[in-house]
């Protein structure tokens, strides 16, 4: 199992003195430390107008660690593909490919935040659709040596052909899913998938159960199942103090950033969206004795590997580990990703140990 690193530039909180560009500049420092480690991935989200992150283009500061690194992996967590036009997407993600030397990593999502969406003018009621089309369009732009044509319900053009072409044929690509049309689209296009813990526990009963779906729907599809990742939240506690810290850290980031952003009204989230509403209807009532393995990796180093182990024996080849979450301060999270990578991950089998060694 390898180990990555991953953010959602979490910063809507009451009363924060850091800045949205201080905050920017930390994650490409950590991201650029995740090489130094020896981690296998770096997976930046994409999220706009500070409704719960500041980092609006991760494939900036994708191109901006690539120039920097070797060997670590690139990757939007995720591109919110239906708020982009897919020939710019394909023509984005194929260019850091070749700068990279074959280190991208692409995934994608609808995102949850109607927010998002309004000021680019894109419907937020349709976005499955959307988002549906655009996926089968990028990969289509980057297989596809001649020119292509195409007539949607959402996009139409005539004779295109990308420049340049990605390094890679095809980009390894993911769907992030917290829901069933989300975990059939990955299968139905032969594409990986990245879950959640806390979302495939409130959604599928657990990772085991998302992994079973998965794999059933590949088969019906025709394909072998993909890989398989999971995110997760991670804080280091050695004792009841840095315990109790750690599950405030995480309440606040669920009480200040994510609640306000899923569409939990029942009045106003699109169909495809209304299980997020008895999400939030739990995250609304959740305590901070309330956290479990479910949602977070919390603890010492020997507890989270217990929780890690099971997590690989659900079928999970990649874990993305969320380090600066809910004001976690800088030096913080470059001694937790540290750690871990020393007390942790050599557990586990994986390039890791090699490049430890």
């Amino acid at each position: 199992m390898e180990f990555g690193y991953f953010t959602l530039s979490d910063n809507h909180y009451e009363n924060n003195q850091r800045t949205p560009n201080q905050f920017v500049a930390d994650i490409a420092a950590e991201a650029l430390y995740a090489e130094e480690l020896g981690m296998h991935s770096v997976w930046i989200g994409e999220h706009h107008f500070n409704s719960l992150g500041v980092l609006s283009s991760p494939e900036l500061v994708l191109a901006h660690v690539a120039a920097r690194t070797q060997r670590v992996r690139l990757a939007p967590a995720v591109t919110v593909l239906p708020l982009h036009h897919p020939i710019r997407v394909a023509e984005q993600w194929a260019t850091l490919d070749l700068l990279s030397n074959g280190r991208v990593d692409f995934a994608c999502g609808r995102g949850y935040d109607r927010r998002e969406y309004e000021p680019f003018g894109v419907s937020f009621d349709d976005n499955q659709s959307i988002f549906e089309e655009g996926l089968e369009l990028v990969r289509a732009l980057w297989q596809t040596d001649g020119r292509l044509s195409f007539r949607g319900k959402h996009y139409a053009f005539e004779n295109v052909r990308i420049t340049p072409k990605p390094v890679q044929r095809p980009i390894p690509t993911y769907v992030g899913s917290f829901s069933k049309p989300s975990i059939e689209l990955a299968a139905r296009l032969g594409c990986g998938l990245i879950v959640a813990p806390f979302a495939a526990a409130l959604s599928f009963g657990g990772l085991e159960e998302v992994a079973g779906l998965y794999r059933h729907s590949c088969g019906k599809f025709g394909y072998p199942a993909g890989r398989l990742m999971c995110s997760y939240f991670i804080h280091f506690a050695d004792d009841k103090a840095q315990e109790d810290a750690a599950r405030a850290r995480q309440i606040r980031y669920y009480k200040e950033c994510v609640i306000p952003a899923f569409p939990g009204n029942p009045k106003t989230a699109p169909p495809s969206y209304r299980y997020f509403v008895g999400m939030v209807e739990r995250l609304q009532q959740v305590k901070p004795e309330d956290l479990t393995e479910n949602a977070v990796l919390l603890g010492t180093p020997a507890q989270i590997i217990e929780v890690l182990k099971k997590v690989e024996a659900a079928g999970v080849v990649e874990v993305i580990l969320y380090f600066n979450v809910g004001m976690k301060p800088h030096a913080q999270v470059k001694a937790e990703m540290d750690r871990f990578m020393r007390e942790v991950a050599p557990a586990f089998e994986g390039a890791h140990k090699h490049r430890a060694a």
